[in-house]
């Protein structure tokens, strides 16, 4: 059931209402996964490196890891992930009132639990499991311990990552909607406004950024009004909120734009679709991003960004069309699930217009088809939906003599342009060649020559595989076998609980490439071993699978290209 959340804001002059739907979730269901004061080090929807933040991160009692970690209400194991990234160790429990409850970067499950994935880990023979659990085999009643707070997978410091998804869709919701008491009674804070000259196609043909300052209870901007040599522009803010007790920079929970008494553009971070979430490179300045780290909710919507969840409201798509005569009022409403609010306040209106430049370019990209440019020594193709804007993409070609490159290095365009979708890229190489096929890849070449791995096919000649990056392509090899370091390793590991090896490699891979593959026997018989992608760590826990007295260990390690390297020792226990 969803109910009307009236707004009436009053400024200059009375705002008109504006309804916009939210849903009505349970307030007294659940309780908190922890059994103190909750503090937030992140915030549901707040801005990551190409996603949305699916839920919040708790911190730790102490800054440590091992606090308990508490089940919000009855219910049983649904799924039980493993990972070397992503969420780590991580636990979802579905509740009988439509919603399911996860908990993520643990540091251990219960004995039970762990007992269960260990013995499938020996069946499958892999660490990373993803395992959908028999309804009722774990069950857990509200505030029973469900784990142990962690820095597994993907995690930089102790800490629960937190969600709330309903059950059916999978949709993760804020949870902080559901009735977990935070102390908060500080206001968001507003840093800097980012001002797009647009065209009629919502191209942006020029940007410029303006400080923001708080005077009294509002923010504004030097002089009041912002005077644009530009026929229509569009926003976005750099804001962020923050907590009673805690430092932390969190992300915002909504942004109302008005434009003359009138709501013109709505973000409200409620609920969102995992298939949306690489949207957020549409939805922030995500040149700002990659070049500065720097994080702007954009308030207008790019052409080809067709997220619908977080966006509530919209006219025009946001943006501002600008009279000279007549300056419009802008009034930004930023808040936290508390209802705290900052303001920023200022008049906008129009200079004379110069004419702008055509842009330099080699292909004209529609962001609204398929895109094809093949040129017989490089072929792209971008599926439609893979840009969010018309691209005026540069491509130059150079040759490098490098023993290691065997192809012209290919220019497409540049890193900052977010690209939504994977594109097919196939290079021709100078010569084909006949041996160790495997060693070559297609490589991007970045700042500093930085070198990813992005793998490939040889298919008619070419070396072809899926990218999602614009910018300096070729063809490398690697015949580089990766290293095995031992860490805590020796003839004699009497007394010793595990052993512990460090594994690296000479060049990283994609996202969408197979990393290091490793695989460790004693005495010819499959072990477990735990890796840390954060530390390239691999460890095993010695168990009741090794007895006592002699033992031969091999460990065997291959990267992408196939190159393997094998450790090789007897040890004692």
């Amino acid at each position: 059931m969803r109910f009307l959340f009236l707004l009436c804001c009053l400024g200059i002059s009375l705002f008109s209402f504006t309804t916009f739907h939210v849903m009505e979730y349970p307030q007294d269901y659940f309780r908190s996964p922890v059994n103190h004061a909750i503090y937030l080090s992140g915030t549901f929807g707040e801005l990551r490196p190409n996603h949305f933040h699916a839920g919040i991160d708790i911190k730790s009692r102490d800054g440590n890891i091992g606090e308990e970690l508490y089940a919000i209400a009855d219910g049983f194991v649904s799924r039980i992930k493993v990972s070397s990234g992503g969420y780590g160790n991580v636990l979802y429990i579905q509740h009988p009132n439509g919603y399911t409850s996860v908990y993520a970067h643990l540091d251990r499950f219960p004995k039970e639990i762990d007992a269960y994935v260990k013995n499938i880990q020996y069946q499958r023979q892999t660490f990373e499991v993803d395992l959908n659990v028999e309804r009722g085999l774990f069950s857990f009643e509200k505030g029973a311990i469900i784990g142990w707070m962690g820095l597994s997978g993907r995690s930089f410091g102790p800490h629960l990552h937190f969600e709330i998804r309903d059950t059916e869709t999978e949709k993760p919701i804020n949870p902080l909607l559901f009735g977990l008491k935070i102390t908060d009674n500080i206001a968001p804070k507003l840093h800097e406004l980012k001002v797009y000259f647009l065209n009629k196609k919502r191209e942006t043909t020029q940007t410029k950024t303006y400080n923001i300052r708080k005077v009294g209870s509002t923010y504004r901007i030097k002089g009041d009004t912002l005077v644009l040599g530009a026929w229509r522009t569009g926003f976005a803010l750099k804001a962020y909120d923050h907590m009673n007790r805690t430092s932390n920079w969190n992300g915002v929970y909504s942004i109302d734009m008005y434009n003359n008494d009138s709501l013109w553009y709505n973000t409200l971070f409620e609920t969102f679709s995992f298939d949306e979430t690489r949207f957020i490179n549409a939805h922030l300045d995500y040149e700002e991003q990659v070049t500065k780290k720097s994080y702007f909710n954009r308030c207008y919507q790019l052409p080809g960004n067709t997220m619908e969840s977080i966006y509530q409201q919209q006219s025009n798509f946001g943006v501002v069309s600008l009279s000279k005569n007549k300056a419009k009022h802008i009034k930004m409403l930023v808040k936290d699930t508390d209802g705290n609010t900052a303001t920023l306040e200022f008049w906008v209106k129009r200079a004379d217009v110069d004419e702008v430049e055509s842009p330099i370019f080699n292909y004209l990209l529609q962001y609204d088809e398929e895109n094809l440019i093949d040129n017989g020594s490089m072929r792209l193709y971008l599926p439609k939906g893979a840009l969010y804007e018309n691209l005026y993409l540069k491509y130059d070609a150079s040759y490098d003599e490098s023993e290691d490159v065997y192809s012209t290095v290919h220019h497409i365009h540049h890193a900052k342009v977010p690209i939504h979708k994977y594109f097919d890229l196939a290079i021709r190489p100078k010569q084909m060649p006949t041996e160790n096929l495997d060693n070559y890849f297609i490589a991007l070449c970045g700042k500093d020559n930085q070198v990813t791995n992005c793998g490939g096919e040889w298919k008619d000649g070419m070396l072809r595989n899926k990218v999602r990056d614009l910018g300096d392509y070729c063809i490398m090899a690697d015949a580089t076998p990766p290293k095995i370091e031992p860490k805590r390793f020796s003839s004699n590991m009497r007394g010793y609980r595990q052993m512990s090896f460090k594994i690296t490699d000479n060049i990283p891979t994609a996202r969408n490439v197979s990393g290091l593959q490793y695989t460790a026997t004693i005495n010819d018989q499959w072990i477990l071993m735990e890796f840390d992608a954060k530390k390239d760590l691999l460890t095993h826990r010695f168990d009741d699978r090794t007895t006592r007295g002699e033992h031969r260990f091999q460990l065997i390690v291959t990267d992408a290209c196939g190159n393997e390297t094998v450790f090789e020792r007897t040890f004692v226990k």
